[in-house]
């Protein structure tokens, strides 16, 4: 990484690091408009965006989840797209489909491709779990590829490309669980909570009056590319990464460093596209914190949104109503940041 920044003059690195901060104070200030409350989630699904990754927010009815994503499109001055997901829904109904166009003046027909909701720059796929494996699929393509395949013929995706999927926790009836393959493909399971008695007043006081705050456009997709290139220019220290790569280690049962615990209650841990993940996220959260360097506070402040989705449990964490973050916050209690 130090070898890609020391190309760069350090007045046109200042010059991008600077316009970043802006950007990003003003992309909060404009979300703060609208949305009350949720600073981790809004983190989160920020560093999710500037390093380029998809966002799957989990969270009830009613927690602001569509107008976080919209408000953020807005702000952003990007492409928003919303796809409900629903049991019937198909493929063609996300990717778009061919149809035959007839010329009317020679009669010749020809195969047209009319694009689906999945040609935009954000994408929000409401309630993700509602829809069937083989819908889920063509959605995975374009998180992994970029692209869509309709009728053999590959289409990219603008540029930049986001999903940030909504799933809701409690209704399982008519559900559809995501495969492991896509859940790995999230950069965050981002958990909306319900607000405070305070923050809650004050939404209804924003939303029951005749005027409705709108967010306003700060930055567009060029500027967003280059910040997704700025992010993965910011240096990490060996012995940082070291640390991010270990507490991925420690969630494989099989793995000689997991402490018992994760032996008794864990199936399968996290992949080596989750250490790839964690260090992307810290530097984008060093970047926004404004630092030019990774601490162990940023790897270990988005261990657990990172990693909640990546590991299986077995019967006996079931048993003892064990779930994946009480194993993550154990994990995190019993290796504490190295000293430096």
């Amino acid at each position: 990484m130090s070898t890609v920044t020391t190309q760069l003059e350090p007045d046109v690195l200042k010059t991008r690091i600077d316009r970043f901060r802006q950007a990003h104070n003003e992309i909060v200030r404009q979300v703060r408009r609208v949305i009350v409350g949720q600073e981790e989630v809004l983190e989160q699904v920020l560093i999710a965006l500037f390093v380029g990754g998809h966002c799957l927010i989990t969270g009830l009815p009613g927690t602001a989840k569509t107008l976080l994503v919209r408000t953020l499109g807005q702000a952003l001055g990007l492409v928003f797209k919303r796809i409900q997901f629903t049991p019937d829904l198909m493929p063609s109904d996300i990717t778009g489909t061919d149809i035959i166009e007839e010329d009317p003046t020679t009669g010749h027909r020809t195969w047209t491709f009319v694009p689906g909701p999945i040609f935009g720059n954000i994408l929000l796929a409401d309630e993700i779990n509602r829809t069937p494996p083989k819908t889920q699929s063509a959605l995975l393509e374009a998180m992994q590829e970029r692209s869509c395949t309709v009728r053999g013929n590959q289409y990219i995706l603008p540029q930049p490309f986001f999903v940030l999927a909504t799933q809701n926790p409690i209704e399982l009836e008519g559900t559809y669980p995501l495969p492991e393959a896509q859940l790995d493909r999230f950069l965050f399971n981002t958990v909306l909570d319900y607000l405070s008695a305070e923050e809650e007043l004050k939404v209804v006081d924003l939303t029951t009056v005749t005027t409705i705050p709108q967010a306003e456009s700060v930055t567009n997709a060029t500027e967003v590319l280059d910040f997704q290139q700025l992010v993965r220019m910011v240096p990490i220290g060996d012995s940082v990464a070291r640390h991010a790569v270990d507490m991925v280690r420690v969630t494989r049962s099989r793995d000689e460093s997991a402490p018992d615990f994760v032996q008794k209650y864990v199936n399968y841990g996290a992949s080596v596209r989750a250490a790839q993940f964690l260090v992307l996220a810290a530097k984008a959260r060093a970047l926004m914190k404004g630092r030019y360097h990774v601490t162990y506070e940023d790897v270990r402040s988005l261990y657990i949104p990172v990693l909640r989705h990546r590991i299986l449990l077995n019967f006996h964490a079931e048993s003892d109503r064990l779930k994946q973050d009480d194993i993550l916050k154990r994990i995190l209690e019993w290796r504490g940041a190295p000293r430096d």
